[in-house]
């Protein structure tokens, strides 16, 4: 695999994402769902996700890179189908689809960039993760200025779809690749060491999640923005998580994994708390940014640490259990913080992911031998660009 191909199949799953947070709205309206019918059908993406990234890590042991440019087109073909929709039952079997579709995609480009670096190349994951979020941001702009100007949603998503064949076409080199050399029985690994990564990414996840669907609602509700200032706070997120991998890239290599690692999470925790804990709207955009370019390093790094500490044989596997167990993080951030919300307030909500953040850090400080090794002080072979 090239690193452009890797970096572009990162970039195209992050503008669907974008572009599908911002279709949200019309969606709902196209479809004729409830807030709680949408809620639920939503539910359906992680349903499926879940058991298609445990198989689709089973498939990268015993075929390798040849699955990541199928699953990229394979994920073009499924988001069109939510433009589709005109029920609630439609919209779900779209996201079923799309759910399984996403889940393959997820875990086989972070297959790819872990087996890029095993390989002895130059360190790729915090540049992969930045591609996302990078794509999530001109996603979102490009389906904003799109639905501004009236096209409909299909038209947007099939537009997003390009996105993916081109990345699968950057990585046909993949398909003529040899599978791994050693074969075995395929099994899932669910040790100690891929369960302390996977949950101490999800906790992460959490955070992040959290600071993505509340930060707007925060701004507006508690200090009374106006919608578009409002808006400002996914946007400043989107642009913390860009600018937190870039940063983080060569910050990894110069102090290693566990300083980054634990240090981003402090980061994430200050900002945070100040914007738990601000009057102002520029201060909580502030607070906010510091939060999500915190938290941003942590799923380059402990994913990687899952590919690079596993034989070639049992990457894939790897890989799979840390995406499938954090995951679930992702999933329970935004009702957490929806019942300590609606208990409490969003200053509440607010301060409880600046202290999950602070408690991430803390548990990165603590990474014993058992855990896989995190890269250590590094820097990229001679000869190689990173």
């Amino acid at each position: 695999m090239t690193r452009l191909g890797s970096l572009s199949a990162f970039g195209a799953f992050g503008v669907f994402w974008g572009a599908w947070a911002v279709l949200l709205p019309a969606i709902k309206e196209q479809t004729g769902a409830s807030v709680t019918e949408l809620g639920v059908a939503l539910l359906f993406v992680a349903a499926a996700a879940l058991p298609a990234m445990f198989a689709t890590g089973l498939l990268l042991d015993r075929l390798g890179p040849r699955v990541l440019p199928i699953s990229a087109v394979l994920f073009g073909l499924a988001v069109l189908l939510p433009g589709l929709a005109d029920s609630v039952w439609q919209l779900v079997f779209a996201l079923v689809v799309v759910g399984a579709a996403s889940g393959a995609l997820d875990v086989s480009i972070n297959f790819g960039a872990t087996s890029i670096e095993a390989c002895g190349g130059a360190p790729i994951m915090q540049k992969a993760h930045a591609s996302f979020s990078g794509g999530f941001l001109v996603g979102s702009v490009f389906a904003a200025i799109s639905r501004e100007t009236g096209v409909d949603p299909v038209v947007i998503l099939l537009a997003t779809s390009l996105v993916p064949f081109l990345s699968a076409w950057l990585n046909r080199e993949a398909l003529g690749l040899s599978p791994p050399a050693e074969k075995r029985a395929p099994r899932i690994s669910l040790s100690r060491p891929l369960l302390v990564l996977g949950l101490l990414c999800g906790i992460a996840f959490v955070v992040e999640s959290g600071i993505e669907q509340w930060s707007a609602l925060f701004l507006e509700s508690e200090l009374d923005a106006s919608p578009v200032f409002a808006g400002l706070g996914p946007a400043f997120f989107a642009a913390a998580m860009v600018t937190g991998r870039v940063l983080g890239h060569g910050l990894g290599i110069r102090f290693g994994d566990r300083r980054l690692l634990a240090g981003g999470a402090f980061v994430s925790a200050c900002g945070l708390a100040l914007a738990a804990t601000s009057t102002a709207v520029p201060v909580a955009l502030i607070g906010f940014f510091l939060g999500g370019g915190g938290i941003s390093v942590a799923a380059p790094v402990l994913l990687g640490a899952a590919g690079r500490g596993s034989s070639e044989r049992e990457r894939g596997s790897a890989v799979a259990s840390v995406t499938t167990v954090s995951y679930l993080g992702f999933l329970a951030g935004p009702p957490l913080i929806g019942v300590v919300s609606g208990a409490l307030d969003l200053r509440a909500g607010v301060a409880l992911l600046a202290g999950i953040a602070a408690l991430t850090s803390i548990a990165a400080s603590s990474l014993g031998s058992d855990a896989l090794p995190l890269r250590r002080l590094q820097h990229p072979p001679r000869g190689v660009v990173s």
